[in-house]
């Protein structure tokens, strides 16, 4: 195994670098101490040294705004005045008119 370090180019947004950089400064780690760090785990493991997660889902507008409601009428701050049906023959009547 050589000894010897090379220098290596990567691209790199700048505001991820930055991003980065802010984190890992805060542990006192440089940006090239992290890529050495992660590149030796992938040799030592043989494997990506830490798992890969999709974003979290962001909820649509609908689904936002649904949310909303639902949150501010548990809260109190508008009211629910939805009926509420046990029996769908109940649901059914109501929507048919027959209140």
């Amino acid at each position: 195994m050589s000894t010897i370090a090379k220098s290596t180019t990567i691209r790199i947004e700048d505001d991820l670098k930055s991003q980065a950089t802010a984190i890992l400064d805060s542990i006192g780690l440089s940006f090239n101490s992290y890529v050495q760090l992660a590149t030796r785990q992938l040799v030592n493991q043989r494997r990506i040294p830490f798992d890969l997660m999709a974003p979290a889902e962001v909820p649509n507008e609908i689904t936002y705004r649904a949310l909303v409601e639902a949150e501010a009428k548990a809260l109190g701050l508008i009211p629910d005045d939805a009926p509420a049906f046990v029996r769908a023959d109940d649901m059914m009547a109501f929507l048919e008119g027959d209140r």
